[in-house]
């Protein structure tokens, strides 16, 4: 996890973890079969964090909140790992066992089986894309020297000098994007 959280993708090398324990890569291969069961290993650490309670526990609306926020505070200590994931299927069952509680109040209000794995996907798309704009630089945008030409842009740009200089716009995005997909998050057949 050092590893990924220092280098990214090139530090989740069997070769790479082999010599930063100062073992022979073949000798990894006695705890793990090959590069895709250790990023699973990793999906599971991280995933482990995920509190998935919150959706057995409360309704569907304050469950996926808590659960969201659970989700993206994991994945926001290790944002490097985010890519790396992509890349192989998930297979772990710390992560499972969450998932199985998403489907389980999913279909409590009324989404069908073929509707579950497209709702949970736009939520952890939504989720991890939240993870990756809190790694990279706290405003990804400058408007100086075309204030001119794009004048509401610019505004908008310059209120960020009264918000948090270390978080101005991610945490107040993903809270107003979990809005927006909680409060469309029932089928419409039960709303």
């Amino acid at each position: 996890m050092a590893l990924i959280d220092r280098d990214g993708a090139p530090g989740a090398s069997i070769r790479r973890v082999a010599a930063e324990l100062n073992v022979n890569p073949a000798s990894l291969y006695n705890h793990v079969p090959n590069r895709a069961a250790m990023i699973e290993d990793v999906r599971a650490l991280v995933s482990a964090r995920i509190v998935s309670a919150p959706l057995r526990e409360l309704t569907w609306e304050d469950g996926l909140r808590e659960w969201a926020r659970s989700y993206r505070l994991a994945f926001a200590q290790h944002p490097l790992v985010v890519p790396i994931l992509m890349t192989t299927p998930a297979s772990s069952s710390v992560l499972l066992a969450e998932y199985e509680d998403f489907a389980i109040a999913a279909q409590s209000v009324g989404w069908s089986s073929s509707e579950v794995l497209p709702l949970l996907t736009a939520f952890e798309s939504f989720i991890l894309g939240s993870v990756l704009d809190l790694a990279g630089p706290a405003v990804m945008f400058d408007p100086a020297g075309q204030e001119a030409s794009f004048p509401n842009f610019a505004r908008a740009y310059a209120s960020l000098s009264e918000e948090d200089p270390q978080d101005p716009v991610a945490t107040r995005a993903f809270e107003m994007g979990l809005s927006m997909l909680v409060a469309n998050a029932r089928p419409r057949s039960a709303t």
